[in-house]
């Protein structure tokens, strides 16, 4: 017979699988990039850890933590990155799980100027709008608070900072995972698109997002 797993041990779980899947799909480094997930309404959310290989965390390695920092629950420090989740989660009361992951080519061509464009479905109904965020140290409150700017308006779902990465919200992990993923995948066809010379990337018109909005209902 197979024993159920708890509310809390299948959040647990999928948390570990969302990160071995970015270490898997280079979207993170060895111990590089943060996920974050709670239960809609509560103050408090689980976080994977500082300083331990994420490409295979278990469920024990991850932390519960309150919006203020305080541990509730773990042997391990949080990520260094805990601030930036619970801003979130503060401002936020329909985002579930927060992503932070390292996506190569969305981090460098924002550094050159050209931040993820609405030139899929995908993109026009997921990343809907997505903010560059000025560079901050990681850790740091200054990061917190530039994000914040960015999360107040309902409608961002994605995030870039410069120099660092990105960041995907969702009302759960398999969005957050989903927009992450988007981001960069929109991120390859627009290199893909310069290298084979286009000046001007074919963008999804303004027609076609209000006809999808009805459509999609976003």
């Amino acid at each position: 017979m197979v024993k159920e797993l708890s509310e809390e041990e299948e959040i647990k779980r999928n948390i570990t699988r969302v990160m071995a899947t970015l270490y898997q799909r280079g979207l993170v480094s060895a111990i590089g990039g943060n996920v974050s997930a709670r239960f809609p309404g509560k103050e408090e959310f689980w976080i994977t850890p500082s300083g331990i290989f994420k490409g295979n965390l278990r469920s024990e390695d991850l932390v519960k933590v309150d919006l203020d920092g305080n541990v509730l629950e773990g042997s391990v420090k949080p990520s260094i990155e805990w601030p930036v989740h619970a801003t979130i989660y503060k401002l936020r009361s329909d985002v579930n799980a927060v992503i932070h992951a390292h996506n190569p080519i969305t981090t460098g061509l924002a550094m050159g100027g050209i931040p993820p464009k609405m030139i899929t479905i995908e993109a026009v109904v997921f990343l809907r709008k997505v903010p560059v965020i000025n560079f901050a140290l990681p850790g740091t409150d200054k990061l917190a608070e530039e994000v914040a700017k960015a999360v107040k308006e309902t409608t961002v779902k994605a995030l870039v900072l410069q120099n660092h990465g990105v960041i995907g919200l969702g009302r759960n992990l398999v969005e957050a995972e989903s927009i992450v993923e988007i981001m960069e995948e929109v991120s390859w066809m627009t290199l893909a698109c310069l290298i084979a010379g286009r000046k001007e990337l074919p963008l999804i018109s303004e027609e076609n997002i209000k006809l999808a909005k009805k459509i999609y209902g976003f």
